[in-house]
């Protein structure tokens, strides 16, 4: 005889009673919802007493996956609408010992392995472990600021002040005090603390300051006592949002003071931009140092005015020996003269053009030939407005060949009023003697 199991079901549920007749149908279901529903006067106790195995039995689901070999494997129904908590719904589910709190710890600590990587990378080979630095320093100021442009905008001119001059770099580590708490973290409280300043002549130094004039003086101290870098920087500085990184031989620092009150900020709009990327190799350092600044006119007229190329600063410096010395104490001394004076430009412009964004966004930009084979690809504006350019962002290339090996270190930048953040620092190397033949042609 064929029996109709929804015809039964439908009975069931018609009629309570009947559950003890229909021990064996395979409707787990529906007498899991039966013995759940109200009854009238008929009281289920004595057969929910004598089949409490069964319904324990038939209360569990089959898992259709389930595996032999590990029985103890919860099943999950990824379907059931009241199942939240690994999806993430609603803040109310938090839990700090959760799976997610744990995945993000353990995040932040890579986070904060990678920030020390990068501390010590930066303090060994940029700074080479607090070595002293002789640099001659050449400044250049757009036209953009001079009195005589009257705060106009337009494609600037570079003005070069005086003649180069001698600057001392150092950067120190230091320990600072610490709250009084356990170390969280291995370089909780070291920091790192960047010198400079001029170099003033004296007899027991081999090397004559030329006489410069009082203004070019205070500009040359301004420059030299301006912050490229945060102060007192720390390993927690090398993240992204900080602008901070160092790659390879490349690296960049940069700083930032809020549109508003002029003070030190995180996030913008900013009345004051500066960076500085380089590129380092041996004893030899090449830094350019580029500051940006609101005009007085759009700042009082626009709410995200744009950043306008101030300065530029060309730092050619000497691990412990000036540039170009009038007595050779060793090779690479006299390399100076090539890798750092040398003809202007590099070989064929930069290795790697990057991508700029639209025509109109391209013509924000200049690609300047510097002494010693460089090349440098600079925004000289750059809008605040993220509804301007969209998320292109701005992108600084500098190419420089301190010997053998040609390198390209790209510093690219968020759009907006998120400049301040780094979204990549790439470094490109490549023998000097083959670069064009592996020239890239996908930009």
């Amino acid at each position: 005889m064929k029996i109709d199991i929804g015809a039964i079901a439908f009975l069931v549920s018609m009629v309570p009673f009947t559950t003890a007749f229909l021990p064996s149908i395979q409707q787990p279901n529906q007498l899991s919802s039966l013995s759940k529903a109200p009854h009238n006067s008929f009281s289920l106790a004595p057969l929910r007493a004598a089949d409490d195995d069964d319904e324990e039995e038939e209360e569990k689901k089959e898992n259709p996956y389930a595996d032999p070999n590990y029985p103890d494997l919860e099943f999950v129904n990824y379907d059931d609408p009241e199942y939240q908590v690994d999806q993430g719904v609603g803040d109310e589910f938090f839990d700090p010992e959760s799976t997610e709190a744990q995945i993000e710890a353990m995040r932040e600590e890579r986070r904060m392995k990678n920030d020390e990587f990068q501390f010590e990378t930066y303090y060994k080979d940029v700074l080479r472990n607090g070595a002293e630095f002789k640099g001659e320093w050449t400044v250049f100021q757009t036209s953009t600021f001079l009195p005589e442009t009257n705060g106009e905008a337009e494609f600037p001119k570079l003005k070069k002040l005086g003649e180069p001059f001698k600057v001392y770099s150092k950067g120190e580590r230091i320990e600072v005090e610490g709250d009084g708490e356990a170390e969280k973290f291995r370089l909780e409280n070291q920091r790192v603390l960047h010198t400079e300043r001029l170099f003033v002549a004296s007899s027991s130094d081999d090397s004559a300051a030329p006489a410069v004039s009082d203004d070019i003086k205070a500009v040359q101290e301004e420059i030299v006592n301006t912050q490229y870098a945060p102060n007192e920087m720390k390993s927690g500085d090398f993240r992204g949002q900080q602008g901070n990184m160092c790659v390879g031989n490349g690296f960049t620092v940069a700083t930032a003071t809020s549109l508003k009150d002029g003070e030190p900020a995180g996030e913008g709009p900013y009345g004051e931009y500066r960076t500085e990327l380089g590129v380092q190799k041996d004893d030899l350092r090449f830094r350019v140092k580029l500051e940006y600044a609101v005009r007085k006119v759009e700042k009082e007229s626009m709410e995200l005015p744009p950043l306008h190329l101030k300065t530029m600063t060309l730092c050619r410096e000497a691990e412990g020996m000036w540039p170009r010395a009038e007595n050779y104490k060793s090779a690479i001394e006299s390399l100076t003269d090539i890798v750092f004076f040398g003809s202007a430009g590099a070989n064929g412009g930069l290795y790697d053009p990057p991508p700029v964004g639209s025509e109109e966004q391209a013509g924000q930009y200049m690609l300047l030939d510097l002494e010693g084979g460089a090349s440098l690809l600079v925004p000289y504006k750059m809008d605040q407005d993220p509804m301007v350019h969209g998320d292109m962002g701005w992108v600084t290339s500098f190419d420089w060949s301190p010997g053998p090996i040609r390198f390209q270190v790209d510093r690219k930048i968020n759009g907006g009023s998120g400049i301040l953040g780094l979204r990549t620092l790439e470094l490109s190397e490549v023998q000097a003697a083959d670069a064009d033949t592996y020239r890239p042609k996908d930009g």
